[in-house]
């Protein structure tokens, strides 16, 4: 019995941005403590950091469900 797996390629903040209609800020907001996603921070030379978001899949599609009114 072979096991396929497939893997889903993460969104990206303004992938998010696009689909839903929000801001960048209000996405980061909304995602940025959700278990199960992705921050790669980068610090610089000065006092600003850097964060880039990965939004997987299954953490969209379960944030989404929680603003669908059932």
């Amino acid at each position: 019995m072979s096991a396929e797996v497939q893997t889903e390629v993460p969104y990206t903040v303004r992938e998010v941005c696009k689909l839903t209609g929000l801001s960048v800020q209000t996405v980061i907001r909304l995602f940025e403590s959700e278990r199960g996603v992705i921050v790669l921070h980068k610090e610089s030379r000065g006092r600003r950091r850097y964060r880039s978001f990965r939004i997987p899949r299954p953490v969209f599609r379960r944030v989404v469900s929680k603003w669908t009114v059932h």
